[in-house]
């Protein structure tokens, strides 16, 4: 008897002796019957069945009868079972359970579901008897292997041809095994598992390649000892490249594989060799992996004249706090050999430091650093940095900051600031340690408690600020020495200024204000004529003093719109003109009761004035009145196109200059000999083209004085000179041009930081420390490829930004291009799988080509190769590198450069 169900459920039952009563031995002799019909032969398709925990008992029940003969009950305890939890299944033809077997066949698109297991093939047995499973492949109507087992256990995932597991022992058989731990993909012809921590495995090889079945390169080795998520300890270890076995070999080798981002390890170093300094190791140190949150990479290079450099990086991250990095950089150099004539020695070091603060953690308070500082000459001539954009910048900068908010009321603000500015032309270092400002908000002291703020009385506001400085000037030789320093100069300066604004006839907006200032010092100078040495000489005098100023402004300023319409069915329908011309004064009066007078020769007759807070951290009082009368005039240009796209109905908006700016101003007191009255006119303004991609901008200065034959202005008009209006003494225009067709591109951050281009017109930046970047921004995985044809790419990627740049100079009549250049830079994917790059420029003023670099770069797929070359100037030099993209093997690479002659 056969009867088809989807479900069951099995329990183990407890029988009373079947001698009991007859009714007994009937009703179960019926149960029996009617369940192996149901358990030995079973087919359904597409039906999940669940199969429920076997109940167990660990003592059989005693039966309740009277025992009248001498034979003794059977004491030996029943075979506990292993289904002790809910075992859930599924197949596609058919679920076959064998009560005899003691076995559940599985067949086609199997899935097993029993505890921590998910076991998925193409034939599955469970053989409950035995506490095994068995998983293998089965043949489709072609004759061919399909549907490999999946088997997984907790985080472990492995996908071989076939597969046996107990579950009681936990120990496993597994034939052709495909697993993935980390970046590495194993494959094994063999594998025994003996727990859930440890497996042997025979005949397997090691990649990172995508392919685990077809890998570019993989490591063979025949015994492995496997503990997953920690390492991989493995006998004789052979590379193999393309299936062509490699004479890189060792007798044993491990691999780590932490589930961790990281671990610590050795760095390997690169071998390389230089005209001026030897054969050299480079790059060679220790990755230390201290933490979560923080890390630290100790790297260094030695050069056999004696030359080395040693680095320090650390980056670090809390989450919802701060992140950050520290990379700390010295170099020894040393030129030639001693003795000869190109013999040289130096230190030069770089410190950078960069930190964010999240303000999620604190939203009153914030702290922030971008520190770039060391030796003037170090992106000259670092043996570790090929970074033409910082070298050809003569300023470094660095800048610490922390702000607080106090929610008092009214609101209170404090910062404290520590800078850095330095030019690595002169060497000059001006720092600030530190700069103190705090603030109180604005207070309305005649606001109503409606609190409207209307009008010339309501909108009279005052506020308090506070300035301190802690001002050093120095230069590198001195930098960081007990000099530096002594000259520093200290001061403090407090500020109450007193504002309002208010309109005019509705249209013209006005405001008033002035300011009450007291400076603190802490150095003055006691200047006079030494008759001995026949010279002024300036003593400086330590102690507490101060002076005090105060000045008045006001302003007035309006709107004007302007709107010149060529009808709707113009393809330009109208052009709208926006003016914003504006007035200011100033008046500053004179504070000659700080300075004092001094004699100049020995006869004591000619005197000058000075004045004692001379080279003060907030500059000196002026002896002179102040009375500017200041006028500017921006402008605006848009207009209403009409759409080319036909089911539009709204014209399209087009701006065609986005500023337009004039500012010049009057001032009344002056004499017309050292001080003329005009300033000259400013002209500045920009502009986009070709969907904004295209800026253009430009500026120019105009002179209404003539000059004399030495090139002094004169107060003489130009156009009463025989000249025109304006002299125009100075213009320049620039423009920059990005395009591309692979979307935006990403912007040079390490350059910047460096202090050098966010674009790649001066070459990309390349950290000689660690090539396995890619030079080219934007790369994307083959998975995010457009589908390449067999024959043709319809869509090759490219990006191109060119800069030009024009300056005019006539301050003295030269009339003449001062500068004249264009610089190019292109990327391009040439095939899939190769890119290249080039950038350069041309200067029409020097007549030659301005810094050049070429690079190319090859993907491997699990390996990359790059080249760059930079052939002309200084700078020239050329790098390759060929390596293993994946962290865990980045120290499989070959890395070879040239110095630049720099």
């Amino acid at each position: 008897m056969t009867c088809q169900k989807t479900s069951h459920t099995f329990t183990k039952i407890a029988f009373k002796p079947l001698h009991t009563n007859l009714f007994n031995i009937v009703l179960i002799s019926f149960f029996l019957t009617l369940g192996c019909g149901n358990l030995y032969s079973q087919e359904i398709k597409t039906k999940k069945t669940t199969l429920p925990a076997v109940k167990q008992t660990d003592k059989p029940v005693k039966p309740e009868i009277t025992v009248t003969d001498t034979i003794k009950l059977d004491t030996v305890r029943p075979k506990k079972t292993f289904l002790d939890g809910k075992v859930r299944y599924v197949a596609k033809d058919y679920a076959k359970i064998d009560q005899k077997k003691k076995t559940i066949t599985l067949y086609n698109e199997a899935e097993l579901y029993y505890k921590d297991v998910e076991l998925k093939s193409g034939i599955i047995v469970l053989d409950y008897d035995k506490d095994e499973v068995y998983a293998g492949r089965i043949r489709d109507s072609a004759g061919v292997l399909t549907q490999y087992p999946n088997f997984k256990q907790g985080a472990s995932e492995v996908q071989p041809d076939s597969i046996r597991f107990n579950f009681k022992t936990k120990k496993a058989l597994i034939y052709n095994s495909r697993t993935e731990q980390g970046e590495f993909k194993i494959k094994a012809a063999v594998t025994k598992k003996e727990n859930d921590s440890v497996y042997f495995l025979k005949g397997a090889r090691f990649t990172t390649s995508k392919d685990i079945d077809n890998p570019e390169y993989y490591f063979q080795t025949n015994k492995v000892k496997f503990i997953p998520g920690k390492k991989v300890i493995t006998g004789l270890t052979n590379m193999v490249i393309a299936d062509v076995p490699t004479p890189i070999a060792l007798p044993f080798a491990y691999f780590p594989m932490s589930q961790e981002k990281s671990v610590s390890g050795i760095i390997i170093p690169s071998y390389n060799d230089s005209n001026t300094r030897g054969f050299s190791l480079q790059n060679m140190g220790y990755y230390f992996a201290l933490s979560d949150n923080y890390d630290l990479t100790v790297l260094g290079d030695y050069y056999t004249n004696g030359s080395y450099a040693m680095r320090f990086e650390s980056a670090y991250a809390t989450r919802y706090k701060y992140r950050g990095n520290i990379n700390v950089r010295f170099e020894n150099l040393i030129n030639s050999e001693r003795g000869y004539p190109d013999y040289s020695k130096q230190n030069i070091y770089n410190i950078q430091w960069s930190h964010s603060k999240d303000t999620k953690s604190n939203p009153n308070s914030t702290f922030s650093a971008s520190v770039n500082m060391g030796s003037s000459k170090y992106f000259k001539q670092s043996i570790n940095q090929a970074n033409v954009g910082s070298n050809l910048n003569n300023t470094l900068s660095s800048s610490i900051s922390y702000n607080k908010t106090f929610n008092t009321i009214p609101q209170a603000r404090i910062s404290l600031t520590a800078t850095h500015s330095q030019n690595t032309q002169t060497e000059q270092i001006t720092m600030t340690l530190p700069t103190l400002q705090a603030s109180i908000d604005r207070v309305y002291p005649f606001v109503g408690k409606d609190g409207v703020k209307k009008g010339f009385i309501k909108n009279i506001n005052l506020q308090y600020n506070l300035s301190g400085k802690n001002n050093i000037t120095t230069t590198d030789s001195l930098f960081f020495k007990p000099q530096m320093f002594r000259d520093a100069q200290i001061g403090m300066q407090h500020s109450i200024p007193l504002s309002t604004n208010f309109k005019i006839f509705k249209y013209f907006s006005a405001g008033a204000s002035t300011n009450y200032q007291e400076t603190w010092v802490t150095k003055t100078i006691d200047r006079s004529y030494d008759t001995s040495q026949s010279k002024v000489v300036d003593r400086t005098v330590n102690g507490f003093d101060a002076f005090r100023t105060y000045n008045f402004s006001t302003n007035l300023g309006t709107t004007i719109y302007g709107t010149f319409n060529f009808g709707a069915d113009k393809r330009i329908q109208s052009i709208r003109h926006v003016m914003r011309p504006s007035i200011t004064y100033a008046y500053t009066p004179s504070f000659e009761k700080y300075y004092n007078n001094y004699t100049v020769d020995a006869s004591g007759i000619i005197t000058n004035s000075y004045t004692r807070f001379e080279n003060g951290v907030y500059g000196a009082p002026s002896k002179d009145n102040s009375n500017i009368v200041g006028f500017s005039l921006s402008n605006t240009f848009e207009a209403k196109v009409r759409d080319s796209d036909s089911t539009k109905t709204e014209p399209k908006k087009i701006m065609l200059l986005n500023n337009l700016n004039l500012n010049t101003s009057y001032n009344f007191d002056a004499d017309g000999k050292q001080v003329l009255a005009w300033q000259p006119v400013l002209v500045s303004g920009g502009t986009q083209f070709f969907d904004n991609k295209m800026n253009v901008n430009f500026g120019a200065t105009l002179d209404p004085y003539a000059i004399d034959n030495s090139g002094t202005r004169i107060n003489t008009f130009n156009i009463d000179n025989g000249g025109s209006l304006f002299r125009l003494t100075s213009a320049n225009v620039t423009m920059n041009y990005s395009f591309s067709n692979k979307g935006g591109k990403e912007e040079n951050k390490q350059s910047e930081r460096n202090g050098g281009r966010k674009d790649d017109l001066f070459g990309t930046n390349t950290d000689l420390n660690d090539t396995r970047n890619s030079q080219f921004a934007n790369e994307k995985d083959d998975d995010e490829e457009n589908v390449i044809t067999e024959f043709f790419n319809s869509k090759i990627p490219w990006d191109m930004t060119m800069a030009y740049s024009l300056t005019y100079s006539n301050v003295n009549r030269e009339s003449k291009i001062t500068g004249n250049s264009i610089m190019i830079s292109a990327n391009m994917d040439i095939t899939p799988k190769w890119k290249g790059g080039v950038s350069t420029g041309y200067d029409f003023v020097q007549k030659g080509v301005t810094f050049t670099q070429f690079r190319f770069e090859r993907d491997l797929l699990s390996w990359r190769m790059a080249f760059n070359w930079s052939p002309l100037g200084t700078n020239s030099n050329w790098n390759f590198f060929i390596g293993i993209k994946s962290g865990v093997l980045s120290d499989i690479k070959w890395n070879k450069r040239s110095t630049s002659n720099r």
